[in-house]
């Protein structure tokens, strides 16, 4: 694993998203759906106490049950601005996903790879510094344009940057919202949809983010009741 370092300001950032994105893998398929452990990766904020959670959630992928969960809680050390969210939530969701027992298997972001303007958002930063197999499901498009899919779970059209498709808009339930799905690090487009699909069978979202977000939200709380306590 690479070891990350919290840049001193935005150019920085910037700076780093632009090295790192050349370590992206783009040409292997990626682990088969529906097999092996797939793990959610969620992150939760309190800006008023400085607060943020992570929670990383491992599932059998084909049963969609839990094997492990880990969780990991932080302070806040880099600014919001949109294309940087990842300076914001990696310290976390790295330590998080320390804390599993076993190999996670394939992770999924609740966010964006290369549907980013520099083509590096967090699952493709994810990706690079633990060199897993990383997708992102986003619940919006961020800045890019795409036509509606047909109202079938499993329709998709291409999420697109000028000429470039950097994702897909993917329908995982019928006549509900799409999700935008995006290549992360060492996983192709087809596949991350076919993932996508597979951990979405009851709901719009996949488990893995469902249960990574309940957890993070949950350990939130806590830790706000805690800090309440003390004060």
């Amino acid at each position: 694993m690479t070891t990350f370092r919290t840049p001193a300001d935005e150019a920085e950032a910037r700076a780093v998203q632009d090295a790192l994105r050349t370590r992206v893998v783009l040409d292997e398929t990626g682990p088969e759906p529906g097999a092996g452990r797939v793990t959610g990766v969620d992150v939760a904020y309190d800006d008023e106490r400085d607060l943020v959670v992570a929670a990383a959630v491992t599932l059998d992928a084909a049963t969609l049950g839990v094997i492990a969960e880990s969780t990991a809680t932080g302070r806040v050390s880099f600014p919001y601005v949109p294309g940087l969210l990842a300076f914001r939530e990696l310290p976390t969701v790295l330590a998080a996903l320390e804390g599993l027992p076993a190999d996670p298997g394939l992770v999924v972001c609740d966010g964006y790879g290369r549907a980013h303007p520099r083509r590096f958002g967090l699952a493709s930063h994810l990706g690079v510094l633990t060199g897993l197999p990383v997708i992102g499901v986003a619940k919006n498009p961020f800045t890019f344009r795409y036509e509606q899919p047909g109202p079938r779970r499993g329709d998709f059209t291409p999420l697109m940057d000028g000429d470039e498709e950097v994702g897909r808009a993917l329908r995982t339930q019928d006549a509900t919202k799409p999700v935008f799905v995006s290549v992360g690090h060492r996983t192709g487009l087809d596949n991350a949809c076919a993932h996508t699909l597979a951990l979405a069978r009851d709901f719009r979202q996949p488990e893995t983010t469902r249960r990574a977000d309940a957890l993070c939200r949950s350990v939130l709380r806590e830790a706000i009741g805690s800090d309440r306590l003390t004060r």
